[in-house]
């Protein structure tokens, strides 16, 4: 598909608030979410699954890894990007950015955990086996963390997918953490 970014001038009248508000929360539109204007819903949905993971019981290194995890089994290059950046604003540590981009073990065994489980979330299409489930609560994860889990898989989902369609470029903010 050929669609162009919108901004808060020229998207539909819906996602004109919502991207100004964007721009003012980030100094700027990122591609992904001009391209989701196109379609108010879609960009509303992700904005709403952004802020519902943010606020669940898992830290932002945890959330993190999730997203980045999801992303890369994916292989989606936007996403990757721009969690990588966001991931470095949250000071996530630089030997987990690595593990999770080569697809080398986390040398915490939580996130490792983690970072498989969501995973398998992605490749079993959302069937993990009760042994998935166990190591995540061997871990120290609660069956509500694991449920957030799911979120996180979902939401990531809906830009990767997004991003497949749509091919946006990687915005400049982002694109030395690709």
């Amino acid at each position: 598909m050929s669609l162009q970014p919108l901004n808060e001038h020229n998207a539909p009248q819906r996602a004109r608030i919502t991207l100004a508000n964007v721009r003012k929360q980030f100094g700027f539109i990122p591609n992904m979410l001009g391209i989701m204007a196109h379609a108010p819903a879609v960009l509303e949905s992700y904005l709403d699954l952004a802020g519902k993971f943010d606020s669940t019981s898992l830290d932002p290194t945890e959330r993190q890894v999730v997203l980045l995890a999801v992303s890369h089994h994916n292989v989606c290059d936007y996403c990757v990007a721009a969690h990588n950046a966001i991931a470095r604003a949250h000071h996530v540590d630089g030997a987990v950015l690595d593990a999770l981009a080569t697809g080398e073990p986390i040398a915490d065994p939580r996130l490792e955990a983690l970072r498989r489980f969501a995973q398998t979330l992605v490749r079993e299409q959302g069937h993990p086996t009760s042994d998935d489930v166990n190591q995540m609560l061997d871990v120290g994860f609660t069956e509500s963390q694991i449920l957030e889990v799911v979120l996180g898989v979902a939401f990531k989902t809906l830009s990767n997918y997004t991003n497949h369609v749509t091919d946006p470029a990687i915005d400049k903010a982002f694109g030395s953490a690709a």
